[in-house]
Parts: structure tokens; C-alpha cells; sequence
């Protein structure tokens, strides 16, 4: 598997684990010219974009270690373009990370904030 697979694959896994949590699953993937968002996912009046990220080991550092201040604003301007393409009316907004190192899942609920 090449390495986009890979990161889809974990991509799924994670929706999968938001499902089981309560989350609808919007879309995998938003894809827009400032970058990508890998899950936006609804829970009751919350609107969340969700980064996943996955490491085999610590070799690398932690999965939510990956997750920088560049990351972090590149995902507000993937969801600014979201709201602005697709109105979603009166729900929150969230930020989540999901971490996934080996076969263990670390959820980040609210990770970062915009502004």
C-alpha cells in the first residue's frame, strides 16, 4: 500500500470510531485550495473538522506532535472555505485530532481554536 492509502485507511478507521462516539460523518476529505481536511463530522449542534494522524511507533514522535500551529490554520482556512461553500446554519464549530499510534486511539476533542 502506498502511502496515501495508508493514511485513507486510518482516515476510515477514525470515522469509524466517531460513528460508535454518536458523530454523522459528513465528508472524508474536504478538499479546497488552501489544503484538506480529513473528516467533517456533525455531533448534535457541532459541526467538527478532524485531523487524523497515525505513526507505527514513537520513532517519529507522537501522531498529535504532527499537529503545528501551520497545520492548525491551514484547517481553519479548510473550514472558513466549508462554511462559505456549504452554509451550515446555527452550529458550533470544533476542531478535533485524532491520533492513532499502532492500534491505540487518542481523541483531541476541541485541540485548537480559530483566531
Amino acid at each position: 500500500m502506498n502511502k496515501r492509502a495508508i493514511g485513507e485507511s486510518y482516515e476510515k478507521e477514525a470515522g469509524i470510531y466517531l460513528e460508535k462516539q454518536g458523530y454523522q460523518i459528513i465528508q472524508y476529505n474536504y478538499r479546497c485550495k488552501s489544503g484538506e481536511v480529513d473528516i467533517v463530522a456533525q455531533h448534535e449542534q457541532t459541526l467538527v473538522f478532524c485531523e487524523v494522524k497515525y505513526r507505527r511507533d514513537k520513532r517519529l514522535g507522537h501522531p498529535l506532535e504532527a499537529i503545528t500551529k501551520r497545520k492548525q490554520q491551514t484547517l481553519i482556512r479548510c473550514a472558513l472555505h466549508y462554511l462559505a461553500e456549504k452554509p451550515v446554519g446555527m452550529l458550533n464549530i470544533r476542531f478535533d485530532v485524532i491520533g492513532i499510534l499502532g492500534a491505540e486511539i487518542e481523541w483531541v476533542q476541541g485541540a485548537f481554536e480559530c483566531g
